[in-house]
C-alpha cells in the first residue's frame, strides 16, 4: 500500500519506510515508500503469509556520493523478507550527478582527498514480538576505486527472529577486477530488548602507498585466494533447528594442516546468553558461486517459514 503524499514529502533524497502490520490475523504493508534513487517492490503475500520486498535502486546500482536511509518496522506476528534483484553494485562516479548525491552532499564529504566520493547506505530494523526478518540480498559488488559504507541496525524483541545475511564479491572478475575497490565498511549490530548481543564490522581498503615495503601488499593479496565473503547472523525461535544443525556440524569439523586453503572455509560463533541462542556465521570461497550453495544448502530449513518458492528467489 502506497504512502501518502504527506509521508513521502517527509522523506530526503534516498530515503524509504516501510512498516509491516498485522490486522484480523492478516499481515499487510501500511506503509510503503520511498524517494530516488532508491525504489522498493512487493509482489502480493506469499501462501505461508510472508510479506516480500525488493530492495532496488535506479539505474542499476549505487553512484559516489548516493546516501540510501531505510526504515522497516515488522510489527507484532508478522513475517517480512526483503531481497533484491542481483548484486548491489556501487559505482566510482558517473559524469552527472544525481539528486540523491546532490542533496545529501554531507555525506559524500567524509571521503578523503583524492579519493572517490562515499556511498553509504543506512537502514534501521526494528522486529517487535513474535515477528521475523529475513534479510537475505543479493552480494554487494564494488567496482574499481569505490568507496561504500553499510550500517544496519536492528532493533528486536525477545521473542523475535532474525535471519541477517551480509556479503561482498570481489568485483567484476571478467574485467580483471580482483579487491580493487577504495574502501568497504560494513557494520551490522544487533540489539535485544534493548540490549546489544552483537556488532559485526568489516573494513577493507586499499591502503596508499607505504615506505615500509612490507606493508604495500594489495588487498587483493591479502584476500588471496577468496573472492566471496559472507557474515550470517541467525537468532530467534524460528532458527533453532538451523542453529542446532550448525553448532552440531561445526563441532565435527576437524582441524588439519593443509598445504593449500580449502576453496570454502566457514567459522561459527556464539552471540548472547545461552537463552538468547544466537551464532554469526562467517564464509569464505574461491568463488561467488560457492558460496551462494553453501548459503542455499545451509539454510534450507527457512523453507517451512517462508516457503520453497519464496526461498528460491533468495538464491537464484
Amino acid at each position: 500500500m502506497p504512502g501518502s503524499s504527506t509521508s513521502i514529502s517527509k522523506i530526503q533524497a534516498g530515503g524509504g519506510r516501510i512498516t509491516l502490520s498485522s490486522h484480523g490475523g492478516k499481515a499487510w504493508i501500511s506503509e510503503f515508500s520511498a524517494t530516488y534513487p532508491l525504489k522498493l517492490l512487493s509482489p502480493r503475500l506469499s501462501d505461508n503469509a510472508v510479506a516480500i520486498v525488493y530492495v532496488l535502486t535506479y539505474g542499476g546500482g549505487l553512484v559516489g556520493g548516493d546516501c540510501i536511509e531505510l526504515t522497516v518496522n515488522v510489527e507484532s506476528a508478522t513475517k517480512l523478507l526483503l531481497l533484491s534483484q542481483g548484486s548491489t553494485k556501487v559505482f566510482k562516479d558517473r559524469p552527472q550527478q544525481r539528486l540523491a548525491s546532490v542533496q545529501r552532499s554531507d555525506h559524500a564529504s567524509r571521503s578523503t582527498p583524492g579519493q572517490a566520493s562515499a556511498t553509504l547506505q543506512n537502514m534501521n530494523f526494528t522486529v517487535s514480538s513474535q515477528a521475523a526478518l529475513f534479510l537475505l540480498p543479493d552480494p554487494v559488488t564494488c567496482f574499481r576505486s569505490a568507496s561504500y559504507s553499510q550500517i544496519q541496525t536492528f532493533h528486536a524483541s525477545k521473542d523475535a527472529t532474525l535471519v541477517i545475511l551480509d556479503w561482498i564479491t570481489s568485483g567484476r572478475k571478467s574485467l580483471g577486477e580482483d579487491w580493487v575497490l577504495s574502501r568497504y565498511y560494513s557494520v551490522n549490530e544487533v540489539l535485544i530488548a534493548g540490549k546489544r548481543v552483537a556488532k559485526d564490522v568489516m573494513l577493507l581498503e586499499n591502503n596508499e602507498f607505504n615506505s615500509d615495503s612490507r606493508l604495500n601488499r594489495s588487498l587483493a593479496e591479502k584476500l588471496s585466494p577468496f573472492a566471496c565473503y559472507a557474515t550470517v547472523i541467525l537468532r530467534g525461535p524460528l532458527v533453532e533447528e538451523t542453529i542446532v544443525q550448525l553448532t552440531t556440524r561445526y563441532g565435527g569439523i576437524s582441524i588439519m594442516q593443509r598445504k593449500a586453503p580449502e576453496d570454502l572455509l566457514w567459522s561459527l560463533s556464539s552471540i548472547g546468553s545461552d537463552k538468547e541462542n544466537g551464532v554469526v556465521v562467517r564464509v569464505a570461497g574461491k568463488e561467488t558461486e560457492m558460496v551462494k550453495d553453501w548459503l542455499k544448502n545451509t539454510l534450507r530449513s527457512l523453507e517451512q517459514h517462508i516457503g520453497v518458492d519464496v526461498y528460491r528467489r533468495a538464491f537464484v
